[in-house]
């Protein structure tokens, strides 16, 4: 992997900027430098559209008093700048007894949730090219009807070190890379497109052995091409209320979405979520326990430590359909007096840490997807998901679907197009009939934004079905 960079500070320079600090009468404060390398990679119409390469570095100081907090950056890290930013972040405080902080110590046997194998980074721009030309060729071979495709690879490796005025310090390196491929497929006036992608905290092990590998270029061009011939044939979607099967995998970021913000901290502290003061509420059908993981293997959203130095939980939120707990950060873990779990995120050193979701997952049931398909007289199988609208407040949600079957007595009859699911989250939830036992973990495509900031995320789940959505079509059911 790329030479890991060195930030130019000790414990004891540490001491001295937390010390500026909390001059005024913080009562906490925090160090986040950020160090991070990335490159993009672009074919499109078979020519290299886009090679790009980029570094960010600096650092940014946090300060605490009450629920009030103080904040500011330098992307210059001489000691002049570092020390501006503190005093500057200190403004917050006005006065009261001082507090000095802890003495620090590095951190040691920190655990690694993504060892890389074979970094990115140091490998040859033209062996990355040549990825997106076999998922180009992959695509194109896959019928004369595929038209255009356009292949994308972009990665990046992150350097953060976290020091704070209650004695923490400690390191990691966070490799990330995305690959995804679309697929545009023409019948006479007839035009549909699809995609496929995937990547997390991997080097170039992502991709396998072979082309015949489930994570290859070749699978993914294969797989951007059979959504788009699918959906040539696609249906106009029907309107009504009726039931919804979400499948394995990506469908979880309904789950993220409309459930997963409102079980951020943050929001249940201002009492801005649905969720708010309904510890130990039923809130779920039975079936269902969701639960934040950051500790799953190369996953996107998984984390060694946190944005607040906090080493990565797998935290459960709602267990058996009851309300159990919810995702901190700091202030909120102060203020419902729970421990850290580990969800202080941020996009940058430009930005605060807020409670951030991981991998967050509804975990599998007991039925298989067979049985739960044959059960639906008449509904909707929810594949792949595009945009959304989402209210964070009380979980009222319009998510598009990008790939949609109609499921007619058991069976599935046809692809849609035009498929819009309409509802509320926390009710959702609560018509949840039945739960697979094929629990899929998503491949590493979906990111996360939230008060300006957008961070990796992952989401997963086994086939749901859902006792009754709104689904907006065009054409009356």
């Amino acid at each position: 992997m790329a030479e890991r960079f060195v930030f130019p500070i000790d414990a004891a320079l540490a001491q001295r900027l937390l010390g500026f600090a909390l001059e005024r009468g913080g009562e906490y404060a925090d160090l986040y430098f950020e160090y991070r390398q990335g490159a993009d990679f672009v074919l499109e119409e078979e020519r290299v559209k886009t090679v790009g390469r980029g570094v960010t570095m600096g650092l940014g100081v946090r300060v605490l008093r009450g629920d009030a907090t103080g904040y500011a950056y330098t992307e210059e890290l001489s000691f002049e700048r570092m020390a501006q930013a503190a005093r500057t972040a200190a403004q917050i405080a006005s006065g009261g007894p001082t507090v000095a902080p802890v003495d620090v110590a590095v951190a040691t046997g920190a655990p690694s949730f993504y060892p890389v194998e074979l970094p990115t980074l140091e490998a040859a721009p033209e062996g990355k090219l040549e990825l997106l030309r076999r998922a180009d060729r992959a695509a194109r071979a896959s019928d004369p009807r595929i038209v255009k495709v356009e292949a994308s690879l972009t990665e990046e490796v992150k350097d953060v070190l976290v020091i704070t005025s209650d004695g923490i310090f400690v390191e990691d390196r966070q490799p990330l890379m995305r690959f995804g491929v679309r697929a545009v497929a023409e019948d006479g006036t007839k035009r549909q497109s699809g995609s496929s992608g995937g990547g997390g905290r991997f080097g170039l092990e992502y991709f396998g052995a072979g082309p015949d590998d489930a994570r290859s270029p070749e699978a993914h061009g294969r797989e951007a091409a059979r959504v788009a011939l699918a959906m040539l044939d696609a249906r106009d979607a029907p309107a009504g209320e009726m039931e919804v099967v979400l499948a394995p995998g990506d469908s979880g970021i309904l789950l993220h979405e409309a459930i997963g913000h409102g079980l951020e901290a943050d929001f249940a502290r201002k009492r801005t979520s649905n969720y708010s003061d309904r510890i130990g509420e039923r809130v779920a059908s039975d079936l269902c326990t969701v639960v934040d993981d950051g500790t799953i293997g190369h996953s996107r959203g998984s984390i060694n430590v946190d944005d607040e130095g906090q080493v990565g939980q797998k935290n459960v939120l709602i267990e058996g359909g009851r309300l159990v707990d919810y995702m901190h950060d700091r202030l909120s873990a102060r203020h419902f007096r729970r421990g850290p779990s580990g969800n202080g995120r941020r996009q940058s050193f430009r930005h605060m840490p807020l409670p951030r979701m991981t991998n967050t997952c509804l975990l599998a049931g007991p039925h298989g997807p067979d049985e739960i398909l044959a059960s639906v007289k008449r509904g909707v199988l929810a594949k792949r998901f595009s945009g959304g609208q989402v209210n964070i407040s009380n979980g009222d949600f319009v998510f598009s679907l990008t790939e949609g079957y109609l499921i007619e007595d058991g069976r599935i009859t046809a692809p849609l197009k035009g498929v819009n699911l309409i509802g509320n989250g926390p009710d959702v939830l609560t018509k949840v009939t039945m739960l697979g036992a094929d629990f899929a973990l998503s491949d590493g495509i979906w990111t996360c934004g939230k008060d300006g900031q957008s961070v990796p995320v992952g989401v997963g789940t086994p086939t749901v079905k859902i006792a009754a959505i709104t689904v907006g079509g065009t054409r009356a059911s």
